[in-house]
């Protein structure tokens, strides 16, 4: 990518001059500007990316922006050496960052995946135990009370439509449900 030795801009043209050319949209002098410093654009962006094929990446970017943004060069502010250097630092490590952020991403969904399976393993057994304690624990209550417990709260009646089921006065079917209850925390040995 880089050519080993850049040939001077032709008499008369400097950097800055290449600049304003270019950004007119004359070929030649970008393509001058691209042999005067396209050593030195790939030279930093590989010292900051580390990598040489995202070093190459990252000076393409660059002399692209140059062709697109020279007219935005001021020759007030520092020279056109400084301008491409800071627009190639600036890139290189936009790619440095990039790829961190990615790296970093890649690793919280790993992570994130890993213990989400972990805690629905976790949370299937702890279900199933969870299940089996209170069937076990449903045996335990009278017939009456099973019943009513199971209609009211698998079923999804409310109290007053057990009662008309099970054709109980409603306060017998209400004391029914609360000895159950009572019963069924008991059992469990969930704490009041």
């Amino acid at each position: 990518m880089p050519n080993a030795s850049p040939s001077p801009p032709a008499a008369g043209q400097t950097p800055e001059e290449l600049l304003r050319r270019t950004a007119v949209g004359e070929e030649a002098a970008f393509a001058s500007l691209y042999d005067l410093f396209s050593t030195r654009v790939f030279g930093l962006a590989k010292r900051i990316v580390r990598d040489p094929s995202q070093a190459e990446e990252v000076a393409q970017e660059v002399f692209l922006e140059i062709w697109r943004r020279a007219s935005r060069f001021d020759a007030g502010r520092g020279s056109a050496l400084s301008w491409v250097m800071t627009l190639t630092h600036g890139r290189s490590v936009d790619r440095v960052r990039s790829a961190q952020a990615a790296a970093d991403r890649d690793l919280r969904v790993a992570q994130s995946s890993t213990e989400r399976d972990v805690d629905s393993v976790v949370e299937a057994v702890e279900a199933s135990f969870e299940r089996r304690a209170v069937q076990r624990c449903l045996g335990s209550l009278t017939e009456l009370q099973r019943e009513s417990v199971t209609l009211a709260y698998y079923s999804g009646y409310s109290y007053r439509e057990v009662a008309e089921l099970l054709s109980a006065p409603l306060p017998t079917i209400k004391t029914r449900l609360r000895d159950g209850l009572i019963r069924l925390r008991d059992c469990l040995g969930v704490a009041t």
